[in-house]
């Protein structure tokens, strides 16, 4: 087997699944990049050094040995490129390609009524419904817009970002959190500081905190452009003494942050595709507050078994759950070891690539492996709005 991912670029949540894939097929796999990586996101900490990946080929310096790789693959998996140039003398030879994708319409399904779009859509996606092209949702909102626009019919399956997988003593990580055994509740925010991941939420909970009286600590990881309304929220609710800015934090420092924290807060809305810090923070251990709307919540939480899970962006719901995991350490205890096995067991690079890999050698065989959950399991059709009620449902 011949396998080739194509992409804008290579980041840190894609590194461990083409590092197993690679284990399991060394020189014929590859990574390829099309576009160098933005300034704002290698200021954040998610660079790449380059030549410590021995799977990764960049298009704009070996064009001809990247053109020959999409050429003689036997499964492409294309995806984070608008330029469809790339793959389509495969489209047009009618060899495999593997699409994944995160949502077409993440701004409003209403969105889809563009006549220009539409055609768009159909020459990129649609007019290949009945033909030996597939679609990897990277999140549980893709299969609903991809359904509009009638693309993939049968043929979409689950996916997503698969952070590094860390192993720890599940109970000893547990017990060592400092709310463990009634002391100061660690909680977190990790991400940007823009509107769509809401920040302020973490504030309002850490007041409705303070009001009650329980011994907390907000740590607020991260920087952007609601960093000084922030700064200034958090002084004049009083709360200089327990919440503390740790402006943009590496990938490995976020991770230690997170194996410290007893609750992660994940509350941005419907823009955010995926949202890969929820992995990490359920691979630590944290119980975790999540809205509903992000686009891995319904594939990996489960409301009230490995998480909370808040209605899109309902504030009060959040603070609800948010009080009730501080004041509650068996819950806290209880839904970050189900998080933790999680993530373990199903969501992790190596299931991924394990089950990518059976999932190709199916189409090259015609015969489809299709998990019955997880990564490479079916992406029911599931639109905006509805994964509040689908993490409270125990099947799929």
């Amino acid at each position: 087997m011949k396998l080739t991912f194509v992409s804008n670029y290579i980041n840190h949540h894609q590194i461990p699944v083409s590092s197993a894939l690679y284990g399991k097929l060394g020189a014929a796999y590859h990574f390829i990049q099309t576009m160098q990586m933005e300034k704002e996101r290698q200021d954040m900490g998610w660079s790449v050094e380059y030549d410590s990946l021995p799977w990764l080929k960049c298009w704009y310096e070996e064009p001809e040995i990247c053109k020959e790789l999409v050429r003689d693959s036997d499964v492409v998996v294309f995806g984070g490129v608008e330029d469809e140039s790339y793959i389509q003398e495969r489209l047009a030879l009618g060899t495999p390609v593997i699409r994944y994708s995160e949502r077409l319409y993440r701004e409003g399904q209403w969105k889809a009524i563009s006549p220009r779009g539409l055609v768009r859509k159909y020459k990129d996606h649609t007019r290949y419904r009945g033909k030996g092209v597939y679609l990897l949702c990277s999140g549980a909102y893709v299969a609903s817009d991809f359904h509009i626009v009638r693309a993939y019919p049968e043929k979409m399956f689950k996916w997503g970002y698969f952070t590094e997988l860390k192993t720890y003593e599940i109970e000893r990580l547990l017990a060592e959190k400092p709310g463990a055994d009634g002391g100061v509740v660690e909680i977190l925010f990790a991400g940007r500081f823009l509107p769509l991941k809401h920040p302020e939420y973490a504030l309002l909970l850490a007041r409705a905190l303070k009001a009650e009286g329980i011994a907390f600590h907000l740590t607020m990881a991260g920087g952007g452009e609601l960093e000084e309304s922030l700064r200034k929220q958090a002084v004049r609710d009083g709360l200089t003494d327990a919440v503390t800015f740790t402006g943009y934090q590496s990938p490995k420092q976020v991770r230690d942050l997170m194996e410290r924290a007893d609750i992660f807060l994940m509350t941005s809305n419907y823009l955010e595709g995926w949202g890969a810090v929820l992995n990490e923070a359920m691979n630590s251990g944290c119980a975790v507050v999540a809205d509903a709307a992000i686009g891995a919540v319904p594939f990996l939480l489960r409301h009230e078994k490995n998480g909370m899970v808040y209605r899109d962006g309902d504030a009060d719901e959040f603070l609800h759950y948010g009080l009730q995991l501080a004041k509650e350490a068996h819950l806290r205890r209880h839904l970050g070891r189900n998080a933790y096995d999680t993530i373990v067991s199903l969501w992790n690079p190596a299931y991924a690539a394990e089950s990518l890999l059976a999932f190709a050698e199916g189409i090259v065989h015609k015969k489809l492996v299709i998990n019955q959950e997880g990564p490479l399991s079916r992406a029911g059709i599931l639109a905006p709005g509805q994964g509040y009620a689908y993490t409270r449902r125990c099947g799929e």
